[in-house]
């Protein structure tokens, strides 16, 4: 089977990048940034993809992109955090290993710049998150191999737990 070794999934700010581009490293292979495909395809950053077309139109435009990006990428792939929502989406990824990353509320809020990447949290951060962490939360568990958490750790020991969910 051709596609991503692994796929990572989580809300907005749980690492998934920063942990991604770790592990690709450690396994010497590429690091692809599904929001970076976003981004490429319709010349705006996701967060303000979302604002300006509606979750419904974004979640159109994540759902033609992705299976192109699932059969070309052989690397480490992080996908945004409304991604997986898609239940179309959620049938492609079976195929593929997918770890969630999860992280508590408080940590999300400390993150230093997650507002700013997401204006779509605005007005209050905190109870959008909340409401977000609540929604998704059971959607990434189902659709994930296996499940990681990231509050109070580095990078480096999530990307290490991540490796060894691949060995399993």
């Amino acid at each position: 089977m051709s596609g991503p070794i692994l796929v990572l999934i989580g809300p907005p700010g749980s690492g998934k990048s920063t942990v991604g581009q770790l592990v690709a490293h450690k396994l010497g292979v590429s690091f692809r940034d599904f929001d970076d495909d976003l981004e490429n395809e319709c010349g705006l950053p996701a967060g303000e993809l979302v604002v300006k077309l509606g979750r419904e139109k974004f979640s159109d435009v994540e759902r033609r992109l992705i299976g192109t990006v699932l059969a070309d990428h052989t690397g480490v792939l992080a996908l945004g955090g409304g991604t997986p929502l898609n239940p179309v989406i959620q049938e492609q990824l079976k195929p593929f290993h997918v770890v969630f990353l999860d992280v508590e509320l408080n940590e999300l809020l400390r993150r230093e710049g997650l507002v700013t990447l997401h204006p779509w949290l605005l007005p209050n951060p905190r109870a959008h998150l909340r409401q977000l962490l609540a929604q998704r939360r059971p959607i990434y568990t189902a659709v994930s191999s296996a499940v990681v958490p990231t509050t109070g750790r580095s990078a480096a020991d999530v990307a290490a737990e991540v490796l060894l969910t691949l060995r399993k």
